[in-house]
C-alpha cells in the first residue's frame, strides 16, 4: 500500500509516498480501507518534531473508510461497514489499523469526505464549548483564527447555542466566511488591535473565553480582554510556542483560568467519543453543523498541502485522498 512517511523531522519535504506493506489486524483491531485524511496544524508539529515521534512515522491522525477486514474478539464492525476515527497515527495511506474501541460508525447522510473532516476539529470544537467552557447563551467567546477549519466550526456551535462570538481574521475573505458561520463581529487584526477592539466591543468588560489557536502573537494581549475569572483555552501555536510566565499575572490580570487541553482526554472513554461522534453527525445531518471542505489534494501531494497550510494559503478543511 501507498504511505507518506518521514525518517526525520523537517519541512513539508521530509514527507515521501512510498510502498509498505497492508497490515493485517490482530485482536481488538480492525484494518480500514481510507476513503479520506484529514489535515490538521497537529500535523504540522509531528513532521517539524515540535511533538516527535518514533521514526519513522505515517502522517496523518484521522480518517474516513470502510471496513477492509476485523481481528479476533471485535465486535460491532463487519466488513463494509463505514467508519471513521481520529487520534490514531497514519492516516496519510490507503490502509490503517484502528483499534476497535476507537472507532465510530457512520450513519447514513454523513458522507466519507464530511466523516473525515470532523473527527479531529469537530470533536475538539465539541468539548471546547460544551465542556472545557460550558458556552451557554448570553456568553461572549473571542475565537481566533475564526476562519480556519477549527474555527469555523467553533464559530458556529456557539452561535447556534446562543453566545455572542467575536472572531479575528486576516482578511475581508475570509472576515465574510466567519461572518456567514456566525460570527457576531469581526477583528482584521491586520487592520486594528484585537486588543483594543475586543475591549471597545464589549464595553471594556472584556469576554467570557478566548479560543487561542495561533499562540505566541496573541497568547499574552489576551488576557487583557478576559473578564473577571475568564478563561483563556489555549489550542495551539500556529504562530509559535507562547512564552514562560509566572502564574501570578493570572491573579493580577481577575483570578483568570488557563488551559491548555487535547481531544484525546476529552474523548478518553468509549462512551465520551460514542457521545461526541453522535452529536457531531446529527449536527451534520440536520444542516446545524455545515463544513467547509475548501481544499482536497491526492496523497502524492502531501507536501503542497503542508505548504499551503503553513502558508495561511487556506480556509475550511484539507483533506488528503488515497
Amino acid at each position: 500500500m501507498k504511505a507518506v512517511r518521514i525518517h526525520k523531522f523537517g519541512g513539508p519535504e521530509v514527507m515521501q509516498v512510498e510502498d509498505v506493506p497492508t497490515p493485517s489486524p490482530q485482536a481488538n483491531q480492525v484494518l480500514v480501507r481510507l476513503a479520506a485524511a484529514g489535515l490538521n496544524y497537529i500535523d504540522v508539529y509531528q513532521r517539524s518534531g515540535l511533538y516527535p515521534n518514533p521514526l519513522p512515522y505515517t502522517m496523518g491522525l484521522e480518517g474516513s473508510g470502510v471496513v477492509a477486514a476485523v481481528g479476533a474478539n471485535v465486535t460491532g464492525f463487519k466488513e463494509g461497514d463505514p467508519v471513521a476515527y481520529t487520534g490514531i497515527p497514519g492516516s496519510y495511506a490507503e490502509y490503517i489499523l484502528v483499534p476497535a474501541d476507537r472507532l465510530v460508525l457512520v450513519p447514513s447522510g454523513v458522507s466519507d469526505q464530511e466523516a473525515a473532516a470532523i473527527m479531529l476539529q469537530g470533536m475538539t470544537a465539541h468539548y471546547l464549548v460544551y465542556s472545557t467552557f460550558a458556552l451557554k447563551r448570553g456568553d461572549t467567546a473571542l475565537v481566533h483564527a475564526a476562519a480556519g477549519g477549527l474555527g469555523l466550526l467553533l464559530v458556529q456551535m456557539a452561535h447556534n447555542i446562543g453566545a455572542r462570538v467575536i472572531g479575528t481574521v486576516s482578511t475581508a475573505e475570509k472576515a465574510k466566511l466567519a461572518q456567514e458561520a456566525g460570527a457576531d463581529e469581526i477583528i482584521l487584526y491586520t487592520r486594528a488591535d484585537f486588543e483594543t477592539e475586543t475591549r471597545r466591543l464589549t464595553g471594556g468588560k472584556g469576554v467570557d473565553v478566548v479560543y487561542d489557536s495561533v499562540g505566541k502573537t496573541t497568547f499574552e494581549k489576551g488576557f487583557n480582554v478576559l473578564r473577571l475569572r475568564g478563561m483563556m483555552v489555549l489550542l495551539g501555536g500556529s504562530s509559535g510556542s507562547v512564552a514562560p510566565f509566572d502564574p501570578f499575572m493570572l491573579t493580577a490580570k481577575g483570578s483568570l483560568f488557563l488551559t491548555r487541553p487535547s481531544v484525546g482526554h476529552y474523548i478518553a472513554t468509549r462512551e465520551e467519543l460514542e457521545s461526541r461522534a453522535h452529536a457531531l453527525f446529527a449536527m451534520i445531518a440536520t444542516k446545524k453543523l455545515r463544513l467547509r471542505i475548501e481544499h482536497i489534494y491526492p496523497l502524492a501531494e502531501a507536501q503542497r498541502a503542508h505548504r499551503d497550510l503553513e502558508g495561511r494559503k487556506t480556509t475550511g478543511k484539507l483533506l488528503l485522498l488515497p
